[in-house]
């Protein structure tokens, strides 16, 4: 018996409307095992087009010849890098751009070095071939440069034991008997592949000038 005053519980709790919880069905069959590992696996590597930046251009613009030195080599190039224009790859691709070049480089190197060059006294040659082994574009060009000139070219001048650039020791392989040896390469970049050819020459009491098509640097 509820004392005078006191609160009736039960009339409390008769007035409480418990909500109704509805819980999902749980999957109560085992989970799947996870697949274990191979340590051993060989890891793909990362698609190059993932991570590559947008791909140099050239707009092939006048008046941007410059000489640059770069690890101690000086060369002589006609064109530079720019925003617009045609891509790199797509200037190698095009076999027009062969004759393009070396109607452009045969004057400057006339321009610089002379006029009358003679056989005896000069050759020119380019760097290594390195991925592009059947049909090199710097190698083209050389060749057709030294027809205007009236030069031999020798080809495979130097091979390269790897595909890196920085601290690579080329091999001697056709080096030209004339004293005087003109090198060209289509783009510089770092001027590494040069100062190879630099330390090649010398090594073999060559003097050499250098010059590219494109400076691939802004």
């Amino acid at each position: 018996m509820a004392r005078s005053g006191a609160l009736n519980l039960d009339e409390l709790i008769d007035e409480i409307n418990v909500p109704v919880l509805e819980v999902p069905d749980l999957d109560a069959s085992p989970a799947k095992a996870r697949e274990e590992k191979d340590l051993f696996a060989e890891k793909k590597r990362a698609a190059w087009k993932g991570v590559q930046v947008e791909e140099a251009r050239c707009d092939f613009s006048p008046n941007r010849m410059r000489i640059t030195n770069r690890g101690g080599v000086f060369f002589i190039t006609l064109w530079k890098k720019s925003v617009y224009g045609r891509t790199l790859t797509d200037i190698k691709g095009d076999d027009a751009m062969v004759d393009y070049f070396a109607d452009n480089i045969a004057p400057l190197i006339r321009s610089v070095i002379g006029s009358f060059l003679s056989p005896e006294d000069y050759a020119i040659v380019t760097t290594p071939k390195r991925r592009h082994k059947e049909r090199n574009f710097a190698t083209m060009i050389a060749e057709k440069i030294g027809k205007h000139l009236g030069l031999p070219f020798y080809d495979d001048c130097a091979f390269a034991p790897s595909k890196h650039r920085v601290g690579t020791v080329f091999t001697a392989n056709n080096i030209p008997p004339q004293r005087n040896i003109i090198v060209f390469d289509d783009f510089v970049t770092t001027g590494q592949t040069l100062v190879s050819m630099q330390n090649l020459l010398r090594a073999n009491g060559k003097n050499a000038i250098y010059f590219a098509g494109i400076n691939n640097k802004m």
